[in-house]
């Protein structure tokens, strides 16, 4: 009798062994993201927090108005929580993503308050909103359209700099959650963006090497060649 006590004894405490932790897993799991709190962090922000509105730079929705600032409107919901994730700091680690010479920028102290959860909120929120391609970044400068073309469709094939086309697809698209949608985002954004990667302030190997290989003209011919791709 005490044998068998003993026996169903084990048995429930393996079977609660295996629940239990089961059970903490699920609490510390993170919550899907929510949509509604998404768009209520970047219409209105948490002045607690200080977390500023991000339509203030971002527009309506994410359709930027302020050629400086990055139309996020529809881009892929991993794209814009990995670019949020590179503004904050991480322990030690500084930010992935850093303005010239490595100062900080005006991202840097907003998404320092923000919290994994709240990322992914505003992730899925932008993600969700259509690009307003009447008033989105286009192309300015026909003069440089040829030049611009040539980078995007063939790369520049004695300085080993493939075809931009490649990874952002030919008609500026993208490829969700790798590569940004670059058409219709605002020229003035795409050339900082490419100074950046060609000075290492932003990091990433494969677009500093790209970029490194460009001179000034081929970088603002392609930044405005790309801009005007539908």
């Amino acid at each position: 009798m005490k044998r068998a006590l003993s026996s169903l004894f084990v048995a429930g405490s393996l079977v609660l062994a295996g629940v239990i932790p089961g059970l903490t897993q699920a609490q510390d799991a993170p919550q899907k993201p929510d949509v509604k709190a998404g768009e209520q962090l970047f219409v209105h922000g948490d002045t607690s927090r200080g977390v500023l509105a991000c339509m203030t730079c971002h527009g309506a929705a994410g359709n930027s108005t302020i050629p400086a600032n990055p139309n996020l409107a529809g881009m892929p919901l991993e794209y814009i929580a990995k670019q949020l994730r590179d503004f904050q700091a991480h322990d030690k680690t500084p930010p992935v993503r850093t303005g010239a010479n490595g100062a900080p920028t005006i991202m840097s102290s907003i998404a320092a308050n923000l919290k994994p959860q709240d990322i992914q909120n505003l992730a899925l929120y932008l993600s969700q909103q259509p690009l307003d391609w009447d008033k989105a970044g286009t192309a300015t400068k026909p003069a440089t359209k040829d030049l611009g073309q040539r980078i995007w469709r063939a790369g520049i094939a004695d300085r080993n700099v493939p075809a931009c086309a490649a990874c952002h697809s030919a008609n500026g698209k993208g490829l969700p959650a790798e590569f940004p949608r670059l058409a219709g985002q605002h020229p003035e954004y795409i050339l900082e963006q490419l100074k950046l990667f060609r000075s290492g302030d932003r990091q990433n190997e494969i677009m500093h090497d790209i970029a490194d290989r460009m001179n000034d003209q081929d970088l603002a011919a392609v930044a405005d060649y790309a801009a005007g791709l539908r």
